[in-house]
């Protein structure tokens, strides 16, 4: 059920209104996983990976010896890093997009990455017990916490080995959080212990699996164009090859999923008004009516006959059937889409949109949409789309959301859209990003970690 409109057993659910429709997703990314694919990549892909596992036993087990025998370790119960934090905003913070020139050739060194750690014999599992694990605990599940933290590349060499979870180890795990889409408050909670104990050998089949996703998609995407990355639930607005802007988003639940799709944005709604879907009007509006007939006019909701003009709710039989009539709810701030509904060509109904309820991009994880995307900054998103449109700055826009006033703009030049399907990528600085495969299209049930409840819980 969506949220968006705050008012009633209606209103709970009207994300999941506009966008009700079947689910496609699974048999469009079999299509474009196997269409676009070319031999010759996939071969010298395969080629390169072969060739690095070769040496992979002993580089892992290296790169482990020499933080364990690191001459500078010092007395390591009581370390500080000042650095801690900039090495967690390096993590997160990137303006390379994740399609792109650099893609596959990224994807495919965090493949050799993680085959050397898996033919080392990949990491330990970390099993804190009954104990919380946080910033200033002793405990010998710290040891297993640094050695799986630096194994990956969290945890610098210079941490060294101990039980303790000093200012080092708070800032590893902040940085593993920040690579899996996770709060980075450096508690071990219940989905970043999920996360960090899936094993190597798992993640290693994530990243080939979404190399050959990766590898579907042309270098050029258009100078500006947009990608909405469904598993890590947010935008890039992508322009001569930077990210100009990063929105979180929330997308489809798995029952109801957003699609995969390559299109175009044509069309920024400001002030849009919102249509009940006749399943709601039937299963919600109509009962609600019988209880209170005033419910329609306490939620701006007007009734719309074939001829565009309006019919008083008075006249309607409610303890009838539902009548044949348009349901239309104004624009305003309880609206469904808030201010700015954002169009784009494609079969599903599907659209983004603002939300009244701001809080929901506060959650540990995003899905609970019907399939259409709620953007948050939408407007910074919207100014960036009409840009090159005349007559459409940030000011001009303001003073029309404020008006109240329906207003469908065109763009002068139509955006390239992609919805995407990444669960797994690299950036050429070697950083590593996993997210959860929601949608169970990984071919792993481990990889479906079941952080859509809610809340990341701590691990009492």
């Amino acid at each position: 059920m969506d949220r968006d409109l705050r008012y009633g057993a209606v209103i709970s659910q009207s994300a999941a209104l506009p966008c009700m429709r079947h689910s496609v997703v699974g048999t469009m990314s079999k299509k474009n996983g196997n269409e676009a694919l070319s031999r010759r990549a996939f071969l010298a892909s395969a080629a390169t990976i072969g060739a690095s596992a070769m040496a992979a036993p002993a580089l892992a087990q290296s790169a482990l010896d020499t933080l364990i025998n690191a001459p500078r370790r010092g007395n390591w119960d009581d370390q500080f890093d000042a650095k801690a934090a900039s090495r967690t905003a390096t993590a997160v913070v990137s303006n390379t997009p994740i399609l792109g020139p650099q893609s596959v050739a990224s994807a495919q060194q965090a493949i050799m990455q993680y085959q050397q750690i898996a033919a080392a014999g990949g990491w330990p599992e970390v099993n804190p017990g009954d104990q919380r694990l946080q910033l200033g605990v002793s405990s010998p599940a710290v040891q297993a916490l640094r050695q799986r933290l630096a194994i990956t590349g969290d945890l610098p060499r210079e941490a060294g080995m101990s039980n303790a979870f000093d200012s080092y180890v708070d800032g590893a795990v902040k940085r593993f959080q920040a690579r899996h889409g996770l709060p980075s408050d450096g508690v071990l909670g219940e989905f970043t212990l999920k996360a960090m104990n899936i094993p190597a050998d798992v993640r290693l089949q994530q990243l080939n699996t979404n190399l050959v996703r990766l590898q579907t998609f042309p270098e050029d995407l258009g100078r500006r164009h947009l990608m909405v990355n469904i598993p890590a639930a947010y935008v890039e607005a992508v322009e001569d090859g930077s990210v100009a802007t990063r929105h979180t988003a929330v997308v489809g639940r798995l029952s109801r999923p957003t699609h995969l799709v390559n299109s175009k944005i044509y069309e920024v709604i400001l002030n849009p008004y919102w249509t009940a879907p006749r399943s709601i009007v039937e299963k919600d509006i109509m009962p609600l009516m019988r209880k209170d007939p005033t419910y329609l006019e306490k939620n701006a909701i007007r009734l719309i006959d074939g001829k565009g003009n309006e019919v008083s709710p008075e006249t309607v039989d409610w303890n009838g059937e539902a009548p044949n009539l348009m349901f239309r709810q104004d624009p305003g701030k309880i609206n469904a889409m808030a201010s700015t509904k954002i169009n784009f060509y494609n079969k599903n109904g599907e659209y983004m949109h603002d939300t009244p309820q701001q809080g929901l991009f506060n959650k540990l994880m995003r899905f609970e949409s019907s399939g259409c995307v709620r953007v948050q900054n939408v407007r910074d998103l919207s100014t960036w789309l009409l840009r090159e449109t005349p007559g459409w700055s940030r000011q001009q826009m303001e003073q029309v959301i404020a008006s109240g006033v329906n207003t469908p703009i065109k763009l002068a030049t139509e955006v390239p859209v992609y919805f995407v399907y990444i669960s797994a990528w690299g950036m050429p600085d070697g950083i590593v990003q996993f997210r959860d495969d929601i949608y169970q299209m990984d071919g792993n049930a481990e990889l479906a970690l079941d952080t859509t409840a809610g809340m990341e819980q701590p691990v009492q």
